[in-house]
């Protein structure tokens, strides 16, 4: 079901339809966006169609199972018990990240992020009149570590937030438990709250933990920030969640919700989370042992006809590619495979300055689409 080719342009999605607007170029194979060429479950379609065949859209209702299943699929896919009371809805983990920034901190206080990474982070911090502060992530032959030593030298009195990306999103790391306990400590001892981004936790390929997961004492100081909409090819529909077990960061937070406006997901997007976390499991095993088999052709195909280098990650559909072994600037690069490979791919300095010479690549497609693109890259790149 995952090699079927599906025509998405004029679908109005950002992956195929938005290329022009931030490429200049529309007739590129694009392997940017991080979304699925592939179609949703049955199951999820028919719930979707089913509801839609009501013909009135009205406001979409936050029901007790809709907590219930959030709550049962942490506990099945993660062994992590939680209550449905520690669960806020909200319409996207952008708006999510946002919201929290400004709840657990005020204007010009520290936020740390741990680059290369996820690029709206930056947008939110900012616009939010936050501080950033790069603790930027250790890479060895492509593989990546946290800095500890670096991120205890740069906290301040005004650092008030980390933001953790589990599993990371570009470099595919699924932090071990120990890593997690370690950065934990830290942030306790310094009175840091820790925004954990784990909307990629169901696409792993090895043992993932939650943050809060570990014990009382992190949970206390953690946000989890988590969707569907990743796992099951329906971010469009922009329905998501938080998680804390703290009533004051709950209560907190709900506040800045509220006051945002971003607590209200459109029925859709209720009722497809609610069906997929109910009804996904065997849908996800089989996704995921086909974006395995994608991920394993492309970093052989890259190292045998390529000088491109590439880790294999932990989790994600995401590879993070290295060109240094090429004697060109990173815009040299950037150039060559927007104008003479005629592929989108992202940027990787947008993820922050240790982007540089690399570029992220999508590879939840079709084998065919995949072999297609990755041959354009390779007939320049040899």
């Amino acid at each position: 079901m995952f090699d079927k080719i599906i025509d998405r342009k004029n679908s109005s999605c950002t992956k195929y339809d938005d290329l022009e607007h931030y490429f200049g170029k529309a007739n590129l194979d694009p392997f940017w966006v991080a979304d699925m060429d592939f179609e949703i479950p049955a199951f999820l379609q028919e719930t979707i169609q089913k509801r839609a065949s009501h013909n009135v859209y009205g406001y979409g209702k936050q029901n007790k199972e809709i907590f219930e299943a959030i709550k049962n699929w942490m506990k099945s896919q993660h062994s992590w018990d939680i209550d449905t009371s520690w669960i806020s809805l909200c319409n996207g983990v952008v708006p999510a990240y946002a919201a929290c920034i400004e709840a657990f901190s005020n204007i010009d206080d520290e936020v740390i992020v741990q680059t290369p990474v996820y690029f709206p982070l930056f947008q939110c911090i900012k616009t939010n009149n936050r501080k950033v502060l790069y603790n930027p992530l250790k890479e060895n032959d492509g593989y990546y570590t946290m800095d500890l030593e670096h991120l205890k030298s740069i906290i301040t009195p005004k650092t008030k937030i980390l933001t953790l990306c589990s599993p990371h999103n570009p470099v595919g790391r699924i932090w071990s438990k120990g890593e997690l306990e370690e950065l934990a400590n830290i942030c306790m001892e310094n009175n840091i709250t820790i925004i954990s981004d784990e909307i990629h936790a169901d696409l792993v390929f090895k043992k993932f933990t939650p943050l809060a997961s570990i014990n009382k004492t992190i949970s206390n100081c953690t946000v989890t920030l988590n969707s569907s909409g990743k796992t099951f090819n329906i971010a469009g529909l922009n329905a998501s969640y938080c998680i804390t077990s703290n009533n004051e960061l709950k209560d907190k937070l709900d506040k800045v919700i509220k006051q945002r406006v971003i607590n209200s997901i459109n029925v859709f997007g209720l009722i497809a989370m609610q069906s997929a976390y109910e009804n996904g499991t065997i849908w996800l095993n089989d996704l995921k042992d086909y974006i395995a088999s994608n991920i394993d052709f492309t970093i052989e195909y890259l190292h045998n006809n390529s000088k491109i280098k590439v880790h294999k990650p932990e989790a994600t559909y995401l590879l993070w590619l290295d060109f240094s072994e090429y004697d060109l600037s990173h815009n040299q690069i950037k150039e060559i495979l927007l104008n003479e490979c005629n592929v989108a791919l992202n940027d990787g300095l947008t993820f922050g300055k240790n982007g540089k010479n690399y570029f992220r690549f999508n590879t939840a497609t079709s084998k065919i689409q995949l072999k297609n693109g990755l041959n354009k890259i390779i007939n320049i790149f040899k």
